[in-house]
Protein backbone atom coordinates (compact mmCIF):
# COMPACT_ATOMS: atom_id res chain seq x y z
CA UNK A 1 0.00 0.00 0.00
CA UNK A 2 1.33 3.43 -1.00
CA UNK A 3 0.40 6.66 0.79
CA UNK A 4 1.59 10.12 -0.28
CA UNK A 5 1.60 11.93 3.07
CA UNK A 6 1.97 15.31 1.39
CA UNK A 7 -1.12 14.89 -0.79
CA UNK A 8 -3.64 14.29 2.03
CA UNK A 9 -5.10 17.24 3.98
CA UNK A 10 -3.71 17.47 7.51
CA UNK A 11 -7.13 16.99 9.09
CA UNK A 12 -7.67 13.72 7.20
CA UNK A 13 -4.26 12.03 7.29
CA UNK A 14 -4.85 10.30 10.66
CA UNK A 15 -8.14 8.84 9.45
CA UNK A 16 -6.60 7.80 6.12
CA UNK A 17 -3.80 5.94 7.85
CA UNK A 18 -5.55 4.40 10.84
CA UNK A 19 -9.20 4.40 9.81
CA UNK A 20 -12.21 5.71 11.74
CA UNK A 21 -15.42 4.49 13.29
CA UNK A 22 -18.87 5.77 12.51
CA UNK A 23 -19.56 9.13 14.15
CA UNK A 24 -15.90 9.82 14.95
CA UNK A 25 -16.18 13.23 13.26
CA UNK A 26 -18.52 15.20 11.04
CA UNK A 27 -19.05 13.27 7.85
CA UNK A 28 -17.96 9.89 9.26
CA UNK A 29 -21.23 8.13 8.36
CA UNK A 30 -19.69 4.66 8.26
CA UNK A 31 -16.78 2.81 9.80
CA UNK A 32 -13.82 2.74 7.42
CA UNK A 33 -10.50 0.92 7.72
CA UNK A 34 -7.31 2.81 6.96
CA UNK A 35 -4.19 2.07 4.96
CA UNK A 36 -2.52 0.37 7.93
CA UNK A 37 -5.26 -2.26 8.08
CA UNK A 38 -5.27 -2.61 4.30
CA UNK A 39 -1.52 -3.33 4.34
CA UNK A 40 -1.81 -6.04 7.01
CA UNK A 41 0.69 -8.79 6.32
CA UNK A 42 2.45 -6.67 3.71
CA UNK A 43 4.25 -3.35 3.24
CA UNK A 44 3.05 0.21 3.84
CA UNK A 45 5.07 2.75 1.84
CA UNK A 46 4.84 6.26 3.32
CA UNK A 47 6.03 8.71 0.67
CA UNK A 48 6.94 12.28 1.76
CA UNK A 49 6.86 11.21 5.41
CA UNK A 50 8.41 14.54 6.40
CA UNK A 51 5.02 16.18 5.80
CA UNK A 52 3.28 14.24 8.60
CA UNK A 53 1.82 16.47 11.37
CA UNK A 54 3.10 15.94 14.90
CA UNK A 55 -0.07 14.24 16.17
CA UNK A 56 0.15 11.57 13.49
CA UNK A 57 3.89 11.15 14.12
CA UNK A 58 3.04 10.12 17.69
CA UNK A 59 0.59 7.46 16.52
CA UNK A 60 3.04 6.20 13.90
CA UNK A 61 5.74 5.87 16.55
CA UNK A 62 3.38 3.73 18.61
CA UNK A 63 2.67 1.57 15.56
CA UNK A 64 6.40 1.05 14.99
CA UNK A 65 7.29 0.36 18.62
CA UNK A 66 4.29 -1.57 19.94
CA UNK A 67 2.87 -2.82 16.62
CA UNK A 68 -0.51 -1.52 17.65
CA UNK A 69 -2.86 1.39 16.90
CA UNK A 70 -6.40 2.64 17.42
CA UNK A 71 -8.88 3.87 14.84
CA UNK A 72 -10.01 7.49 15.12
CA UNK A 73 -12.94 7.67 17.52
CA UNK A 74 -12.29 4.30 19.15
CA UNK A 75 -10.29 3.26 22.21
CA UNK A 76 -9.98 -0.39 21.22
CA UNK A 77 -6.38 -1.31 20.44
CA UNK A 78 -5.69 -3.21 17.23
CA UNK A 79 -2.57 -5.25 16.48
CA UNK A 80 -0.64 -4.80 13.26
CA UNK A 81 1.87 -6.91 11.33
CA UNK A 82 3.24 -4.71 8.55
CA UNK A 83 6.57 -3.51 7.18
CA UNK A 84 7.07 0.26 7.02
CA UNK A 85 9.07 1.83 4.18
CA UNK A 86 9.34 5.63 4.17
CA UNK A 87 10.75 8.21 1.76
CA UNK A 88 11.28 11.95 1.83
CA UNK A 89 13.07 14.71 -0.06
CA UNK A 90 13.50 16.72 3.14
CA UNK A 91 16.51 16.76 5.47
CA UNK A 92 14.85 15.08 8.46
CA UNK A 93 17.91 15.63 10.64
CA UNK A 94 17.48 19.38 10.13
CA UNK A 95 13.74 19.03 10.85
CA UNK A 96 14.58 17.18 14.07
CA UNK A 97 16.90 20.04 15.09
CA UNK A 98 14.08 22.57 14.53
CA UNK A 99 11.52 20.33 16.28
CA UNK A 100 9.49 19.88 13.12
CA UNK A 101 9.99 16.11 13.16
CA UNK A 102 10.13 13.89 16.23
CA UNK A 103 13.62 12.70 17.08
CA UNK A 104 12.45 9.34 18.45
CA UNK A 105 10.42 8.65 15.29
CA UNK A 106 13.37 9.60 13.07
CA UNK A 107 15.69 7.10 14.74
CA UNK A 108 12.98 4.45 14.81
CA UNK A 109 12.49 4.83 11.05
CA UNK A 110 16.16 5.19 10.20
CA UNK A 111 17.05 1.50 10.53
CA UNK A 112 18.14 0.81 6.95
CA UNK A 113 18.96 4.09 5.23
CA UNK A 114 19.09 4.37 1.44
CA UNK A 115 20.13 7.71 -0.05
CA UNK A 116 19.39 8.35 -3.71
CA UNK A 117 21.79 10.95 -5.15
CA UNK A 118 20.49 13.71 -7.39
CA UNK A 119 20.31 12.77 -11.07
CA UNK A 120 23.09 15.22 -11.96
CA UNK A 121 25.43 13.18 -9.72
CA UNK A 122 24.77 9.89 -11.56
CA UNK A 123 24.90 10.80 -15.23
CA UNK A 124 25.60 7.17 -16.07
CA UNK A 125 21.93 6.40 -15.25
CA UNK A 126 20.45 9.00 -17.60
CA UNK A 127 20.55 6.94 -20.82
CA UNK A 128 18.98 3.91 -19.12
CA UNK A 129 16.25 6.00 -17.53
CA UNK A 130 15.59 7.93 -20.75
CA UNK A 131 15.10 4.71 -22.72
CA UNK A 132 12.86 3.31 -19.98
CA UNK A 133 10.65 6.41 -20.10
CA UNK A 134 10.69 6.40 -23.91
CA UNK A 135 9.41 2.81 -24.07
CA UNK A 136 6.69 3.61 -21.55
CA UNK A 137 5.57 6.71 -23.43
CA UNK A 138 5.60 4.88 -26.77
CA UNK A 139 3.33 2.20 -25.31
CA UNK A 140 0.91 4.79 -23.91
CA UNK A 141 0.75 7.07 -26.95
CA UNK A 142 1.11 4.59 -29.79
CA UNK A 143 4.20 6.39 -31.20
CA UNK A 144 5.79 3.08 -32.15
CA UNK A 145 7.76 4.83 -34.90
CA UNK A 146 9.95 6.40 -32.18
CA UNK A 147 12.70 3.94 -31.25
CA UNK A 148 15.44 5.88 -29.44
CA UNK A 149 17.73 8.91 -29.24
CA UNK A 150 20.57 10.20 -31.36
CA UNK A 151 24.01 10.24 -29.75
CA UNK A 152 23.89 14.07 -29.69
CA UNK A 153 20.54 13.97 -27.85
CA UNK A 154 21.98 11.58 -25.27
CA UNK A 155 24.98 13.88 -24.86
CA UNK A 156 22.65 16.84 -24.23
CA UNK A 157 20.66 14.87 -21.67
CA UNK A 158 23.84 13.88 -19.81
CA UNK A 159 25.16 17.46 -19.77
CA UNK A 160 21.98 18.96 -18.27
CA UNK A 161 21.87 19.65 -14.51
CA UNK A 162 18.30 18.26 -14.00
CA UNK A 163 17.07 20.46 -11.12
CA UNK A 164 13.81 18.48 -11.19
CA UNK A 165 15.64 15.13 -11.05
CA UNK A 166 14.00 11.98 -12.45
CA UNK A 167 10.50 13.45 -12.78
CA UNK A 168 11.92 16.23 -14.94
CA UNK A 169 13.70 13.69 -17.14
CA UNK A 170 10.50 11.69 -17.54
CA UNK A 171 8.52 14.79 -18.58
CA UNK A 172 11.26 15.83 -21.01
CA UNK A 173 11.30 12.40 -22.68
CA UNK A 174 7.51 12.34 -22.95
CA UNK A 175 7.50 15.78 -24.57
CA UNK A 176 10.19 14.70 -27.03
CA UNK A 177 8.34 11.51 -27.98
CA UNK A 178 5.15 13.47 -28.67
CA UNK A 179 6.85 16.15 -30.77
CA UNK A 180 9.58 14.33 -32.70
CA UNK A 181 8.93 13.30 -36.31
CA UNK A 182 10.96 10.14 -35.47
CA UNK A 183 12.35 7.60 -35.64
CA UNK A 184 15.02 9.04 -33.27
CA UNK A 185 14.69 11.87 -30.77
CA UNK A 186 17.19 14.57 -31.78
CA UNK A 187 18.61 17.58 -29.98
CA UNK A 188 16.05 19.82 -31.73
CA UNK A 189 13.25 17.81 -30.08
CA UNK A 190 14.51 18.72 -26.59
CA UNK A 191 13.50 21.91 -24.73
CA UNK A 192 15.40 25.04 -25.74
CA UNK A 193 16.75 25.57 -22.22
CA UNK A 194 18.64 22.30 -22.55
CA UNK A 195 20.11 23.13 -25.94
CA UNK A 196 21.58 26.44 -24.82
CA UNK A 197 25.05 26.12 -23.28
CA UNK A 198 25.36 27.34 -19.70
CA UNK A 199 27.06 30.74 -19.48
CA UNK A 200 30.68 30.50 -18.49
CA UNK A 201 31.31 31.68 -14.92
CA UNK A 202 32.99 35.03 -14.60
CA UNK A 203 36.61 34.76 -13.45
CA UNK A 204 36.92 35.60 -9.79
CA UNK A 205 39.33 38.30 -8.69
CA UNK A 206 41.98 36.45 -6.74
CA UNK A 207 42.87 39.56 -4.74
CA UNK A 208 40.72 41.11 -2.03
CA UNK A 209 41.28 44.84 -1.63
CA UNK A 210 42.32 45.80 1.88
CA UNK A 211 40.41 48.91 3.05
CA UNK A 212 42.48 51.93 3.99
CA UNK A 213 40.99 51.81 7.48
CA UNK A 214 42.01 48.16 7.92
CA UNK A 215 39.85 45.09 8.44
CA UNK A 216 38.71 42.67 11.13
CA UNK A 217 40.49 39.63 9.72
CA UNK A 218 38.79 37.06 11.94
CA UNK A 219 35.32 38.42 11.13
CA UNK A 220 36.11 38.49 7.41
CA UNK A 221 37.35 34.89 7.43
CA UNK A 222 34.31 33.83 9.45
CA UNK A 223 31.99 35.51 6.95
CA UNK A 224 33.72 33.87 3.97
CA UNK A 225 33.62 30.48 5.70
CA UNK A 226 29.89 30.85 6.41
CA UNK A 227 29.25 31.71 2.78
CA UNK A 228 31.04 28.59 1.52
CA UNK A 229 29.22 26.35 4.00
CA UNK A 230 25.85 27.85 3.05
CA UNK A 231 26.58 27.37 -0.67
CA UNK A 232 27.58 23.73 -0.10
CA UNK A 233 24.36 23.07 1.83
CA UNK A 234 22.23 24.75 -0.84
CA UNK A 235 23.94 22.86 -3.67
CA UNK A 236 23.36 19.50 -1.97
CA UNK A 237 19.82 20.15 -0.73
CA UNK A 238 21.15 20.41 2.85
CA UNK A 239 22.60 16.90 2.68
CA UNK A 240 25.37 17.10 5.27
CA UNK A 241 27.32 14.11 3.93
CA UNK A 242 27.68 15.55 0.43
CA UNK A 243 28.17 19.11 1.71
CA UNK A 244 31.04 17.91 3.90
CA UNK A 245 32.60 16.19 0.89
CA UNK A 246 32.42 19.41 -1.13
CA UNK A 247 34.16 21.28 1.67
CA UNK A 248 36.80 18.60 2.31
CA UNK A 249 35.53 18.04 5.86
CA UNK A 250 34.36 15.12 7.93
CA UNK A 251 30.61 15.08 8.44
CA UNK A 252 30.98 15.36 12.24
CA UNK A 253 33.22 18.40 11.81
CA UNK A 254 30.65 20.08 9.58
CA UNK A 255 27.82 19.32 12.03
CA UNK A 256 29.82 20.83 14.89
CA UNK A 257 30.54 23.94 12.78
CA UNK A 258 26.85 24.32 11.92
CA UNK A 259 25.88 24.17 15.59
CA UNK A 260 28.60 26.62 16.60
CA UNK A 261 27.77 29.07 13.82
CA UNK A 262 24.00 28.67 14.13
CA UNK A 263 23.62 27.95 10.39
Amino acid sequence: MTVNCGAIPENLIESELFGHVRGAFTGAHTTRQGHVAAAEGGTLFLDEIGELPMLVQVKLLRLLQQREYSMVGESRVMKSDIRIVAATNRDLEADVATHRFREDLFYRLNVIHLELPALRERAEDIELLAMHFLHGCVARTGRRDVVGFTSEAFQTLRAYAWPGNVRSLENTVERAVLLTPGPLVTVSDLPERMREPSPAPKPADSRQALPESGIDLRAAVEHYENQLITQALERTGRNKNRAAQLLGLNRTTLVEMLKRKGI
